[in-house]
């Protein structure tokens, strides 16, 4: 029996290239691509689909920090000052996610995007 883990998948891949290449460039893309791609192209549940993208954005980001930490492109004083917020906050809305329906996941994440979108506009 083959290991569905270890199987390969080129629609997979295709999307782990495209959220990985607009990481990289845009430093963005993990949880804004991911979620709505899990959802609705691979059609993962609400749930689910915000713990994978966190899970998949430990490689995108720890790839893209290696190129950026080579290369001295990032503060490491701000980075570690934010880090420890950031550690506090997902651990935070971890626990939070496991007791929101997906309908307030879909309709808050949207609302984040929306807001996040306006705010590079303008």
């Amino acid at each position: 029996m083959k290991n569905k883990l270890l199987s390969f998948n080129i629609k997979n891949t295709v999307i782990g290239l495209f959220t990985g290449f607009i990481n990289g460039v845009f430093g963005s893309g993990g949880g804004t691509l991911l979620v709505p791609i899990l959802n609705n192209i691979l059609k993962v549940e609400e749930h689910k689909s915000h713990a994978t993208a966190l899970a998949i954005i430990i490689f995108l980001t720890g790839a893209s920090s290696t190129i950026y930490i080579s290369k001295g492109t990032y503060d490491i004083g701000l980075t570690t000052k934010v880090a420890i917020g950031s550690i506090l906050g997902g651990i935070i809305g971890a626990k939070i996610l496991c007791k929101v329906t997906g309908r307030f996941l879909r309709i808050s994440f949207g609302l984040i995007m929306i807001i996040a979108a306006l705010r590079m506009v303008f």
